[in-house]
């Protein structure tokens, strides 16, 4: 299956979707203005860092008290988009590689590590192009609210499973999809709420937990969850929850 190339986007990779890739593209200067189209992330990433920190500290033993706990692993960062993630693993102490298929994100992302002093190996890649290079294999893999963006959600998924190491941590974030999830993270977070820009998602595209088991069915990974994530609209933050109906996490292991 081919696809037509974005001009932000790399080598053409099946699992990419061109007009998601223009969209986000679109919006690439505004990923550090917690006011701008992506101020939900920024109020949603400290849950996303306090579950991935937690989860790591488990898999690998770590001090969660260290100044930099993660020294020595390594950690790829798939759909980086301006970086709102990738630097905070880097203080952490990992080494980070962070792609996106955007050019005009890596830009930004690459931009702000420098002012910040951090050094991350940004690149405009796929996970596709990075597995076909040889590169890592890599200690931890992110790829957070990215699945529901891509062509071929089981192709994706199974590729950034064979960029981790024996004995790694993936995570995996996207939404469900359910009644609930059309009704509150596609019609009131874009046309209601005003969160995102209008056609952001695709509710079609939303996954059930049972669809990315299935996915990795074949592979020789471990995946647990769902481990839901839903928002307070009283105090205006994220937390964890039982409630994996609309947003959640799931974590892969290779033994």
């Amino acid at each position: 299956m081919t696809q037509a190339a974005s001009p932000d986007a790399p080598a053409p990779s099946w699992s990419i979707d061109p007009a998601d890739v223009a969209r986000f593209s679109a919006i690439a200067a505004e990923w550090w203005d917690p006011r701008g189209k992506f101020a939900p992330l920024h109020v949603f990433n400290p849950c996303r860092l306090a579950f991935i920190r937690e989860q790591a500290v488990a898999r690998f033993e770590r001090d969660p008290n260290g100044r930099a706990p993660f020294e020595g692993l390594t950690l790829l960062d798939i759909g980086c988009g301006g970086g709102l993630l990738s630097e905070p693993m880097a203080r952490l102490g990992f080494a980070v590689t962070a792609i996106d298929a955007s050019e005009r994100n890596i830009k930004t992302a690459a931009t702000h590590a420098s002012e910040q002093g951090l050094e991350i190996a940004y690149r405009p890649a796929t996970a596709e192009q990075l597995l076909a290079e040889g590169a890592g294999p890599f200690d931890v893999v992110l790829t957070m609210e990215v699945i529901e963006h891509v062509a071929d959600p089981g192709e994706f998924l199974r590729t950034c499973s064979r960029l981790l190491k024996p004995g790694g941590l993936m995570i995996v974030a996207t939404l469900n999809r359910t009644l609930k999830a059309l009704a509150l993270a596609k019609i009131g977070a874009e046309y209601v709420l005003r969160w995102v820009p209008p056609g952001t998602h695709d509710w079609k595209q939303f996954l059930k937990p049972d669809e990315l088991r299935a996915f990795l069915a074949g592979e020789p990974v471990q995946m647990q969850g769902p481990f839901g994530v839903t928002y307070n609209p009283l105090t205006g933050r994220w937390s964890r929850s039982s409630d994996s109906d609309i947003n959640y996490m799931m974590t892969v292991t290779k033994a």
